[in-house]
């Protein structure tokens, strides 16, 4: 089998680009899945750094939910690249969290055209309530989506 199309090979992503305007759906782990986020203060801080990259003007934030060991955020890249906006997301957390450290890399979904955006929102904030960790996506406090 060619090295590109080995299943977890580095190469699978040497094609990939940041394109502006197209949707993403991100997701990073914390170092050992290690539960940082059920600190309320935690997650809190991770949320204010995900709204400072939208205010800035880097991505449109659509959706995100902050579990206690990692992060799934739906965003319209903007101005900006995936890597940078992950690695500027991934090293200000880790600084103002003392107790964080991220699995290297992260994993991102280019959404199509015809992806019904809405849709993924909704899968994404229901992850506590798969998780058992609410019984409603209003139970839950770590989550935004902007239709909801």
């Amino acid at each position: 089998m060619p090295p590109q199309l080995r299943t977890g090979s580095h190469r699978l992503r040497l094609g990939r680009t940041s394109e502006p305007g197209r949707f993403y759906l991100l997701t990073t782990v914390t170092q050992h899945r290690a539960p940082v986020f059920a600190d309320i203060y935690a997650a809190r801080s991770l949320i204010q750094i995900l709204a400072h990259q939208h205010a800035v003007g880097n991505v449109e934030s659509h959706a995100f939910v902050v579990m206690p060991d990692h992060l799934h955020w739906l965003v319209q890249l903007k101005g900006d690249r995936l890597d940078s906006l992950m690695g500027r997301v991934k090293s200000i957390s880790s600084r103002q969290i003392s107790k964080l450290s991220w699995q290297p890399g992260y994993h991102d979904h280019a959404l199509r055209q015809e992806d019904d955006l809405r849709r993924m929102a909704r899968y994404i904030i229901r992850n506590p309530l798969r998780a058992g960790l609410a019984e409603s996506v209003g139970d839950y406090p770590h989550w935004d989506a902007i239709w909801l």
